[in-house]
């Protein structure tokens, strides 16, 4: 599959999403990326139990700088089994499902290994709510027929993961972020989390007129 059809598939399983920027860099690494994986004969659904593992491994290994790249591992494994799927031809429901599972899994993980990184209990529990809320609004519009919202926050996953990522290489450096990185991440997380309700909200108010 050449790369302009790949980014054609890709904008329409995404609600016709156009392709620029940030976004387009990125999909340009992941086809790139893909094509290489696919040679391998690896599936997209063994990319998505890869996530986990890995993720697994970053939380027993929370108390080691191994964390840091099993992190990184874990979020690159995710990102890429879509892009895999769509090359490969292998975009299925079960697929769909099955990744939207390993993301939520493994956002749980990242909350629980931040909680053990030193941040109070409280405050990873509201940043992991307001998380699970804002993709679970998502998901519900999706069930609802409105697959592309219009608005991508400032809480999306690699910034949730990026937080994470700040306070495991504050630790090398002898540095606790802990308190102050995941405060951050719970307002953003929530300002996110009502930035997805209102737009949701104006979409289902203008589909009933």
């Amino acid at each position: 599959m050449k790369r302009e059809e790949f980014f054609s598939e890709w904008s329409g399983l995404h609600g016709n999403a156009e392709i620029k920027g940030i976004v387009k860099g990125w999909l340009t690494i992941s086809y790139a990326t893909c094509n290489f994986i696919s040679k391998l004969r690896i599936t997209p659904n063994g990319l998505s139990y890869l996530s986990l593992v890995l993720a697994a491994g970053f939380l027993i290994l929370i108390d080691s700088n191994w964390a840091i790249a099993l992190l990184v591992l874990s979020l690159a494994a995710d990102g890429l089994d879509g892009t895999l799927a769509i090359l490969t031809g292998r975009v299925t429901k079960w697929g769909a499902a099955l990744d939207a599972l390993a993301d939520r899994i493994v956002e749980a993980i990242w909350v629980y290994g931040l909680f053990l990184l030193g941040a109070p209990i409280e405050i990873v529990v509201v940043a992991g709510l307001a998380a699970y809320v804002q993709e679970y609004m998502r998901a519900r519009a999706g069930g609802l027929g409105f697959h592309n919202i219009g608005v991508v926050t400032i809480a999306e996953r690699p910034i949730r993961a990026s937080m994470v990522f700040i306070v495991l290489v504050a630790r090398i450096m002898g540095l606790d972020l802990s308190y102050v990185i995941s405060l951050c991440w719970a307002i953003i997380q929530s300002i996110s989390a009502f930035t997805v309700f209102f737009n949701l909200r104006q979409l289902l108010r203008q589909s009933q007129r």
